[in-house]
């Protein structure tokens, strides 16, 4: 496809197919597609959503919608793998230019505008911006605050903002279909981190991948404890297994979490031989993530107290999985949060 000069793409927007992969979303589901809908886009829409084998009624509803709006078109995705329900939805998709939202996201009335136009005005491949996190209960608000601090998941600018520029990864990601196909599409062996996967091959092949601060997309995180848990180990594993395969291209704040989960765990053993210094990781550590918790703006009391066990959970989760799958890989690892049915 000829390259869209910046002048041109300001008054030209193409036609987009959006994709969505879907697993026992019903709680997010009906919110999701109706904020993609509802975007103010100048051009044709087509919503291919993949249907993975949900135990709730995620799929009921999803065929409710699609009655509703001939722009919907379902999609079988009998594996219920992300990756493949992704690839799946982008090989039917009629249009050029694709857009992956989850079903777990809501983005901001002009996401679809302002995304197409930026992709073409800098000739990128893959444009992405801002995950903001919300929450509803007082535990996920404060998951939702971890998300957004650089205390919590790190200092990625999708996740706490930044400067536009050419970017390690996306989040989500605006593509132009040609650069899909060039690489192959997602990776279906791997279950997490399959963007940033897909960033470093579109790279590699001499595309531009994107950053802009002016894209935003709510997501809604884990709301419960235990699935908090499944989600961050499942995801360390897969992190720690695509350190393994290329270690050059992985940021050094991958290794912080890991560092953590070994200084505990030296200080316990320092302990169980009588050293009573060994306590002093452990406590240096809930004395910090305790001082995030009560600098923290914008909180209820609750919400903050709730924040000391979810930034535990995430990094000792996280950093836990990536040594289990820098040292064995992650075969065989998938995210048990989305598997089972009912609530966030």
């Amino acid at each position: 496809m000829a390259k869209t000069s910046g002048v041109r793409a300001k008054k030209f927007l193409p036609s987009i197919t959006v994709v969505m992969p879907v697993l026992n979303e019903e709680a997010h589901l009906e919110a999701s597609v109706q904020s993609i809908l509802a975007q103010s886009y100048p051009s044709e829409i087509e919503l291919i959503i993949a249907l993975g084998p949900s135990s709730d009624d995620t799929n009921k509803i999803a065929k409710e919608l699609a009655k509703k709006d001939k722009r919907i078109k379902l999609l079988d995705n009998e594996r219920g793998l992300t990756t493949v329900g992704l690839n799946a939805a982008i090989k039917i998709a009629k249009h050029d230019y694709i857009v992956r939202i989850d079903a777990h996201s809501e983005p901001e009335p002009n996401y679809f505008q302002d995304g197409i136009r930026i992709l073409l005005e800098q000739d990128a491949d893959e444009v992405g911006g801002i995950m903001q996190a919300k929450g509803h209960s007082a535990f996920q608000k404060a998951v939702a605050y971890a998300y957004t601090s650089r205390w919590g998941i790190g200092a990625a600018s999708y996740h706490i903002g930044g400067q536009a520029g050419e970017a390690e990864s996306a989040y989500l990601g605006i593509f132009k279909k040609s650069a899909l196909e060039r690489v192959g599409g997602y990776d279906e062996s791997i279950i997490r981190g399959e963007d940033w996967d897909l960033a470093q091959r579109i790279k590699r092949t001499g595309g531009k991948v994107w950053f802009s601060p002016q894209l935003k997309v709510t997501y809604w995180p884990r709301g419960r404890f235990s699935r908090l848990v499944k989600q961050f180990y499942s995801t360390g594993v897969w992190r720690g297994d695509l350190t393994r395969r290329d270690i050059a291209a992985a940021s050094k704040r991958y290794f912080v979490p890991p560092l953590l989960v070994l200084g505990l765990f030296v200080g316990l053993i320092l302990l169980a031989f009588g050293q009573n210094l060994g306590i002093l990781p452990a406590a240096a550590y809930l004395l910090g993530i305790t001082l995030v918790s009560v600098l923290a703006a914008g909180l209820s009391l609750k919400s903050r107290v709730a924040l000391v066990a979810a930034l535990a959970v995430m990094h000792l989760s996280w950093g836990w999985g990536f040594l289990r799958g820098f040292v064995r890989g992650a075969t065989g690892t998938v995210d048990k949060s989305r598997v089972t049915a009912s609530g966030s």
